[in-house]
């Protein structure tokens, strides 16, 4: 009998009744995969997971296990439903970018760099208590953010595609107005045309001097010519975990600019990561088996 779900790890639970397959991402995928219905994407393997999609001629459900999923659309045949990892990064990413935060606020490289030295030279940093916070893409992991800035005691406004003023959220229309009052600019946004270049030249240059642009979603939301000229002058810092390009060629002056942080697109991969995608997996075959409605799912 062929293989009917196509998964990343043997410790996913399986609905009884149901073949199961493997697949890592790092090696060759099985043989005899005509028969699979349903596959769960290798997380974080590159490119060459999503390039078997083409090669299930059964196949009805993909299960992402990151939450963007924008580069998985155009590759589905007509009538595969697609689902997402909505939820699985909140906490991971939200830990990271406040360590981001901090790391910029209270100046840690320097720190880090003095230790190195065996140096003890001292001098007061800025916070993040009371620093303004412009949040920028308010769904779950947003969110998530946010009740760890407010636990610092920041001041968060929110900024989302539409506004809800009902939860006082504002649309990103509105950011040529809030920019202007941030001290920190936290950017939680998908790669889509509507975000990619959302703040350019003119939209950093409205931020106060000093102040802090963190990237945890899609490095194309910010110009990195433009973000690298006001790094560069000392005008602006920055604190990211994506860039564009990415990965960030190894010659690229953002590496070596003062007040820049960067990491390698780590933010979501914590070891809180991996429980919290098995047990969305087994419940997602779950309901695939009963016939009920799948969580997640992505329009198309």
């Amino acid at each position: 009998m062929s293989a009917r779900v196509l998964l990343p790890w043997t410790d996913i639970e399986v609905p009884e009744g149901i073949e199961a397959a493997y697949y890592d991402g790092l090696g060759a995928p099985p043989p005899d995969l005509d028969a699979v219905e349903f596959y769960v994407l290798p997380y974080d393997r590159g490119p060459e997971p999503p390039k078997l999609i083409k090669e299930l001629p059964s196949l009805r459900v993909v299960q992402s296990l990151s939450a963007g999923v924008e580069t998985l659309v155009p590759l589905l045949p007509g009538g595969v439903r697609l689902a997402n990892g909505r939820g699985l990064h909140d906490l991971s990413v939200a830990e990271h970018a406040l360590a981001l935060i901090h790391a910029a606020q209270r100046d840690l490289p320097r720190w880090f760099t003095q230790q190195t030295r065996g140096e003890w030279v001292r001098e007061h940093t800025r916070s993040l208590a009371d620093s303004r916070v412009l949040l920028v893409g308010y769904g779950s992991i947003g969110q998530a953010i946010e009740r760890q800035l407010l636990a610092a005691e920041a001041v968060v406004t929110r900024v989302a595609s539409r506004a809800r003023p009902g939860d006082a959220v504002h649309s990103v229309a509105e950011l040529p107005g809030l920019l202007p009052a941030a001290d920190i600019v936290v950017l939680v946004l998908p790669d889509t045309p509507a975000t990619r270049g959302l703040l350019g030249a003119p939209e950093l240059a409205a931020l106060p001097d000093d102040a802090l642009v963190v990237n945890v979603g899609r490095g194309t939301a910010v110009r990195t010519e433009a973000l690298l000229a006001e790094t560069a002058s000392g005008r602006l810092r920055a604190a990211l975990d994506v860039t564009d390009p990415e990965p960030l060629p190894s010659d690229h002056p953002l590496w070596t600019t003062p007040g820049v942080v960067i990491t390698p697109h780590i933010a979501g991969g914590s070891a809180s990561f991996y429980p919290r995608a098995k047990k969305l997996a087994a419940e997602q075959l779950r309901r695939y088996v009963k016939g009920e409605e799948l969580l997640n799912l992505v329009e198309r």
